[in-house]
């Protein structure tokens, strides 16, 4: 079910309980020389699309909300930010409209890493609104962080930035999009010492050209992979989330 192409009157007559409500969350920023600004809300798209064709009658698919928290990629250009604190503001009012309706069971779906810490406030102060719902969210890519590692090929086998991941999936959704030609590596530089522990640094300090990982190793056959084990991943923690009981 899609929210967007539904009446006022069917979306009424869903069954709250025993729906769940999936929120896509992405970004439009910056993506190395390489990828389009659009990247990861044409990715998250992909993998909640493919999430309620597994579920159609289980799954009220929200419009992918395309601005995120992206102020650490400013220094490149090409980004769209809210700040953090308007970013969980508007997270909430996303919500809040549904849960009031009735709805029980909601996920954020997220598509970029800025988004997390938002995200994660945001539904520890829904539950004080809302303490019967069951609120959830995630990356995609964490959600299916192993299946994921085994499609890939390159040094790193975690999500990076315009990296092998990113750039598979867009190869195999929109090639066209993709400038090949402009493909360059930007390893990670942060010394293995301090790798274990969360460093605030912008993407001005932290890469060369705006990318973390090893797009050359991408391909679209691999992206074809990841997209449908993200799919998977996603479809199987949803079905978990409709057996949770509500109140």
């Amino acid at each position: 079910m899609k929210f967007a192409e539904m009446t006022a009157p069917a979306i009424g007559r869903i069954d709250k309980t025993k729906t769940l409500v999936v929120a896509p969350i992405a970004a439009v920023e910056q993506h190395s020389r390489h990828l389009p600004v659009i990247t990861d809300t044409v990715l998250v798209t992909a993998v909640a699309e493919g999430v309620e064709r597994n579920m159609p009658g289980q799954v009220l698919l929200l419009p992918t909300q395309w601005l995120g928290a992206s102020d650490h990629h400013l220094p490149f250009g090409g980004t769209l930010t809210a700040s953090l604190e308007t970013y969980e503001v508007m997270l909430m009012e996303i919500l809040r409209p549904l849960l009031h309706s009735g709805f029980g069971r909601v996920m954020l779906l997220n598509g970029h890493g800025g988004n997390i810490d938002p995200l994660q406030v945001a539904l520890r102060r829904l539950d004080r609104e809302y303490p019967g719902a069951i609120l959830t969210g995630a990356a995609y890519w964490d959600l299916a962080a192993s299946e994921l590692a085994a499609c890939c090929t390159g040094p790193r086998t975690s999500m990076g930035h315009a990296c092998e991941l990113e750039t598979s999936m867009m190869m195999a959704l929109r090639p066209e999009l993709v400038c090949t030609e402009e493909i360059l590596d930007d390893p990670d530089l942060t010394p293995a010492s301090v790798k274990s522990i969360f460093w605030a640094r912008d993407f001005g300090r932290r890469t060369d050209h705006g990318a973390v990982g090893y797009p050359s190793f991408a391909t679209a056959e691999k992206g074809r992979k990841m997209i449908d084990a993200a799919v998977a991943a996603v479809s199987k923690v949803s079905e978990g989330i409709l057996e949770l009981p509500i109140g």
